[in-house]
């Protein structure tokens, strides 16, 4: 009888081992399962488990746009060889003035003696600063000379001869400024303390004494140390008129730049006696202001 049976039992066994076998194997095989598609996943999850509360946090979205803050490029020159002794209140003018507009909240690219590379470096980190919106300015103290009716800020190291050399070594401020308004800046601010009679005028005859009236995109408000053509000399003081009178106006409360500047310019002529009249040009079609953001925003909450 046992002989009769045995085989069915064995098969019976044989058959319930087999089915928890797989059971086992088929649970083992599960955490690699999912551990795999989670790794498969990864890359683009829209959310991730955070290790401090496991609760899982939302992906980063990109900022929305907005517009950008101020923006100033400051370069004083005075060590230029041809010169002779440097000159003094450039690189004074530029420190005074950076201070300043960093008061008012200006992310500021600085320079002083700056040769053609690095006038060129600084230029370029100063429009990686430009955003969409930005309100941005820009300060040259030191030898500008004016060649084919454009403006050019000289380098220290310019070597000028003839007119050609003015292209080559110096900078034109309407380059600069056309490439500041491709950037999306709302507002351009110029002020150009270089109206000094230069060591380089005299070596060819064509040269035309100062600067000459800028070629401005719109949105743009410049000042002069004095009028196109026209030329100043620094006087004995460690700052120059034009830059302690911006400065000054600048703290000024509830002034727009236009009013900044064009009370510099009769600040400047009543000091001097009329010896220096800076000159101011704006195709501004808004408002631009040089208060902090604290003093804007007292100004809205006090005309409410």
């Amino acid at each position: 009888m046992w002989k009769a049976i045995l085989p069915g039992m064995i098969a019976l066994v044989t058959l319930g081992l087999s089915l928890v076998s797989g059971e086992v194997i088929k649970r083992q095989g599960e955490p690699k399962q999912v551990l795999a598609l989670a790794e498969t996943a990864e890359p683009n999850a829209t959310s991730r488990l955070s290790p401090d509360t496991g609760f899982a946090k939302p992906a980063k979205t990109a900022p929305q746009d907005r517009a950008g803050g101020p923006v100033a490029l400051v370069i004083g020159n005075g060590a230029y060889p041809d010169a002779g002794l440097p000159l003094i209140q450039p690189i004074n003018n530029a420190r005074a003035l950076a201070s300043a507009l960093k008061e008012r909240g200006f992310d500021v690219q600085s320079g002083e003696d700056l040769t053609k590379q690095a006038m060129e470096r600084a230029f370029e980190a100063f429009k990686n600063k430009i955003q969409p919106g930005s309100v941005a300015l820009i300060f040259f103290s030191g030898f500008g000379i004016q060649a084919g009716r454009q403006t050019y800020m000289l380098p220290v190291n310019a070597q000028i001869w003839n007119e050609a050399d003015v292209r080559r070594s110096g900078v034109s401020i309407e380059r600069l400024l056309a490439d500041v308004d491709a950037k999306g800046a709302s507002a351009k601010l110029v002020v150009l303390d270089a109206a000094r009679r230069n060591p380089f005028e005299r070596r060819f005859r064509a040269a035309a004494g100062g600067l000459a009236a800028v070629q401005a995109p719109d949105d743009t408000l410049v000042m002069y140390a004095a009028a196109p053509g026209k030329v100043v000399s620094d006087g004995e003081s460690e700052l120059g008129p034009l830059t302690s009178e911006l400065i000054a106006q600048m703290r000024v409360p509830g002034l727009s730049a236009e009013e900044v500047f064009s009370r510099t310019r009769l600040a400047v002529s009543r000091e001097t006696h009329r010896e220096q009249v800076p000159w101011v040009s704006s195709s501004l079609a808004q408002d631009v202001s040089f208060a902090t953001s604290a003093q804007a925003a007292q100004s809205q909450h006090s005309t409410r």
